[in-house]
Formats: structure tokens, C-alpha cells, sequence
């Protein structure tokens, strides 16, 4: 049975009896249309004979009645006008097919059963795009602050030279396959429904390679190593990725190639250390220039360094931001580390020891 008629015919309306009648209640039904409809009796009535008796034949069969009403529950009661009095829902445009009426493009069963025409109607396999690949490499912190060019080796699937990505013995070229009609696809019934599945004869390829090619065995593609210079930003971080664009994996059937990902991984480069975006360091200063305040020369990225000004009474461990000296979006943090000299000298003793009784006295 169609799914089409299932969804547009109403045979229970067209006997008259309820969705859940009885075999015996059916046959009644029919029995009496039958005898008043009949064409002998009734010239002029043979459409809606024809219509009972077509109700009859599937409601009055267990099997075919069981599979009319799954068809319905599974698609619908037939044609109801749209949402808002809009127009009415059109099971031509639903169910059409090339040169039968309905939509130009085919219908929605198109893509999901098929396509028009059957298997070997449907487009040959399209182009696909090649597969990202993965790479990775380590920067110091100043390179990645600064950005730089980083040299790496990959070995990648890419088109086999000698046949250029067919498969094919080079004088040779690859042929529609004879099963799927360069498709790519089988189509498969079970019962009211068709499913599309990768052939088997092309392994979903849509060709056939009778003279494979030598270096690749027919695959098209071979494993091979190459060289290539990435270009990695000023400001990079810590497990962030760069994507070179078409630097991945071939395509396949002349598809575009997929990406290069390159994650990268940011080692310190002493005194510098990495705080979420910004670079740190640690400034020594002398008890006396952390009570006094002072003017101290401070280590930057560009190597160029910068005066920092530690004003008068700076705890240990204070953080100073310096704007603009270690790249893009990024500042300095210069902690302020107060030493604790480990020997003194006698007189140095004596003046402390004096400055601790001044600090005691009221």
C-alpha cells in the first residue's frame, strides 16, 4: 500500500463506520453501500463504488488494515488546513516526484528514501571536505609574547602523487559503479518504506576502480610527510589552538582541504612568568627602599626594561601594574619582594639595632 493513499484516504470515513469497527460491522457497512452505490442501480456512481470497494478490500484484511493505520498514526490524517486559517497543507508538494506534478524540486522523500527516480536517480556522491588535523608545539613565554614563525613536520594522508587522488592506474580512470549508478547509495524496502544505504559494490564511493593504482593499491591517497612554517601570533597563551586554514587532511572527490589545529604550549622564560594574560616578575628591593620609597630599574619582555617608583612604606608581596611593555592586551605585574639580608656587618648591626630601639620607644 502507498503511504500516499494512507495519508489522503480516509477509508473508515468512506464506509462510514468508526476507527475501531468490528470485521462484522465493515462488511455490513459494505454490503449496503455496495448494493446502493452499484453502477447497475446507480449509473452515474462509479467513482464512489470504486471508492467503498478499494475501503472495503484494505479494511476487511488483519494485515493490510494493521499497516493502513500505522501509515496514518506515522504521518497524519490527510490534508487539514494550516495554523490561522492559513492555506491548506499540500501532500502533492509532500509527495510529489520528478514529472509527476507537485513541487519542482521533488519532495521531502527525496532526500530521506532516496530520492526521485530511485537509487540511480539520486546525485553521484558530492565532494567532502578533508578531515582537520592536529599538531602541536612548544614556545618559550617571550617568543609567544612577541609571536614567531615555528617549522613543523606532518605526516598526513594526502592525494597519491601518481594517480592525483583517482585510484586509478595512470591511462586509466574509474567508472560509474554498476550497482548504485555512481550514487554511492542502495536503496532498501521494508514495507511501506525505503532506506537509502551505503552501497556495497563501491563501498559508498559512487566509482569503480578496475586497474588500481600501484603506489596507493587504489586508495587514492598515501601517507607522506611534509614541511610547513607556522605562523604563530603575538600574544598566544598557554593550550590555545591556531588554525591554519586549509592545511589539514586532502578532500575527497575534489572537496577543499580540511585545517591545520595547532596547540601550543608556553614554557617560562626566567624571571618572566605568565599570569592569566598578563607577564609577571618579582622585584628585590632593600628593607630601607621599600620604608623610604625609591626608584628601581626593572626586567621587561622587549629587553628594553623600565624604572619602576616603589613608593615610601610598600609591604612585601605588593603587585605594581606596568601598562604596555610585554605586547598586546597584556601589562607587566612587578611584586615587590622585600630581602632579608643573611650576614651583616658590625656596623650594619649597630644601626639596626639602633633603628629597632627607635621603633620601641613612645
Amino acid at each position: 500500500m502507498a503511504a500516499r493513499d494512507a495519508v489522503e484516504k480516509d477509508y473508515y470515513k468512506a464506509l462510514g463506520v468508526a476507527k475501531d469497527a468490528s470485521p462484522a460491522d465493515v462488511k455490513k457497512a459494505y454490503r449496503k453501500l455496495a448494493r446502493d452505490l452499484h453502477p447497475d442501480t446507480n449509473p452515474g456512481g462509479e467513482e464512489r463504488f470504486k471508492e467503498v470497494s478499494e475501503a472495503y478490500d484494505v479494511l476487511s484484511d488483519e494485515a493490510k488494515r494493521r499497516e493502513y493505520d500505522e501509515q496514518r498514526a506515522l504521518f497524519g490524517a490527510g490534508p487539514r488546513p494550516g495554523a490561522g486559517g492559513g492555506m491548506p497543507f499540500d501532500l502533492g508538494d509532500l509527495f510529489s516526484r520528478a514529472g509527476g506534478g507537485g513541487a519542482p524540486g521533488g519532495s521531502v522523500f527525496d532526500g530521506l528514501f532516496g530520492g526521485r527516480g530511485g537509487p540511480r536517480g539520486r546525485t553521484a556522491a558530492r565532494p567532502a571536505r578533508g578531515e582537520d588535523v592536529e599538531a602541536a608545539v612548544t614556545l618559550s613565554l617571550l617568543d609567544a609574547l612577541h609571536g614567531a614563525e615555528v617549522p613543523l613536520r606532518l605526516t598526513t594522508t594526502a592525494a597519491c602523487p601518481t594517480c592525483r587522488g583517482s585510484g586509478a592506474a595512470p591511462g586509466t580512470a574509474p567508472r560509474a559503479c554498476g550497482v548504485c549508478g555512481g550514487a554511492g547509495v542502495t536503496q532498501r524496502n521494508q514495507g511501506a518504506f525505503a532506506f537509502a544505504e551505503p552501497c556495497a559494490a563501491c563501498r559508498g564511493t559512487g566509482q569503480v576502480v578496475d586497474t588500481p593504482c600501484g603506489t596507493c593499491s587504489g586508495a587514492g591517497e598515501t601517507r607522506q610527510e611534509r614541511t610547513l612554517t607556522v605562523r604563530v601570533p603575538a600574544g598566544v597563551e598557554d593550550g590555545q589552538r591556531v588554525r591554519v586554514a586549509g592545511k589539514g587532511g586532502p578532500g575527497e572527490r575534489g572537496g577543499p582541504p580540511g585545517d591545520l589545529l595547532v596547540r601550543v604550549r608556553v614554557t617560562p622564560s626566567a624571571p618572566f612568568t605568565r599570569s592569566g594574560k598578563d607577564v609577571a616578575v618579582t622585584v628585590p628591593v632593600t628593607f630601607p627602599q621599600a620604608a623610604l620609597g625609591a626608584q628601581v630599574r626593572v626586567p621587561t619582555p622587549d629587553g628594553a626594561g623600565v624604572t619602576l617608583r616603589i613608593p615610601a612604606g610598600t609591604p612585601s608581596g605588593k603587585t605594581l601594574r606596568v601598562k604596555g611593555r610585554t605586547g598586546p592586551k597584556a601589562d607587566l605585574l612587578a611584586t615587590v619582594e622585600v630581602q632579608v639580608p643573611t650576614a651583616l656587618s658590625d656596623e650594619a648591626r649597630q644601626h639596626l639595632e639602633a633603628f629597632a630601639k627607635a621603633l620601641e620607644a613612645p
